[in-house]
């Protein structure tokens, strides 16, 4: 399965749509410090790794983020066109993430809405499951390789994209937790895309979008995949 959210590839597609609409999104000041901590009081996991089909019963749905919420349909991912430059760990990573990434988790499933209320500012949730281990590395993993440089660029076709990721602290949320924002930046406009992932157990939610939204509904989204069984 590729772990499409978590690479750079499908965080440059959410931000075109805000630097084609409008100017750089502002946020508060955010930390740069302390990714991937482990939290105390989160006995409650999911113990075995789930089927995709049940992966999909737990994502958010329009019943848990409001009426101001439209989903988006699911598009086919294409990245033979894409590569990254500036940025060799990236570009090494499998040897595939210049063109979309891979990581062999055995399930996954995701969904992405649009909020209406706020100038069409999108949020998406992925959710992959395999055994904690794989989970755990693959994930680290790539968060890493992502914040392993400063700035970077993204070519896909005739579009150059500038990329600068910044860690971020995440809500102490489950086992595991990693966050970033990164800032994209095309044709002088630009657009901040946050990024945060949990692991649950054998699970990892992934919220992906604007600040604002992440931050609203990650928690919700945690939540849902805990109590959901």
């Amino acid at each position: 399965m590729h772990l499409h959210t978590t690479t750079v590839l499908s965080l440059t597609a959410l931000a075109l749509t805000g630097c084609s609409t409008g100017g750089a999104e502002s946020v508060g000041p955010t930390p740069s410090t302390a990714v991937s901590a482990r939290s105390e009081g989160e006995s409650a996991s999911v113990s075995a790794p789930l089927s995709s089909s049940a992966l999909a019963e737990r994502l958010l749905d329009e019943r848990d983020l409001g009426e101001s919420y439209v989903r988006q349909p699911q598009r086919a991912e294409r990245h033979d066109d894409v590569s990254v430059i500036g940025c060799p760990t990236l570009e090494e990573l499998d040897g595939k993430a210049a063109v979309g990434g891979s990581l062999d988790f055995s399930h996954s499933a995701k969904v992405s809405f649009t909020y209406v209320g706020d100038g069409g500012s999108q949020v998406s949730e992925e959710l992959y499951s395999d055994t904690e281990t794989r989970l755990s590395k693959g994930v680290a993993r790539i968060f890493e390789a992502m914040n392993s440089c400063p700035t970077y660029q993204v070519l896909g076709g005739s579009t150059s994209v500038t990329v600068t990721a910044q860690k971020a602290l995440a809500a102490q949320l489950g086992d595991e937790q990693w966050s970033q924002l990164l800032t994209f930046s095309s044709g002088g406009r630009s657009s901040i895309v946050k990024q945060t992932a949990v692991r649950t157990g054998t699970v990892v939610v992934v919220v992906a979008g604007s600040p604002g939204l992440v931050d609203a509904h990650l928690a919700k989204a945690v939540g849902k995949v805990r109590r959901t069984r």
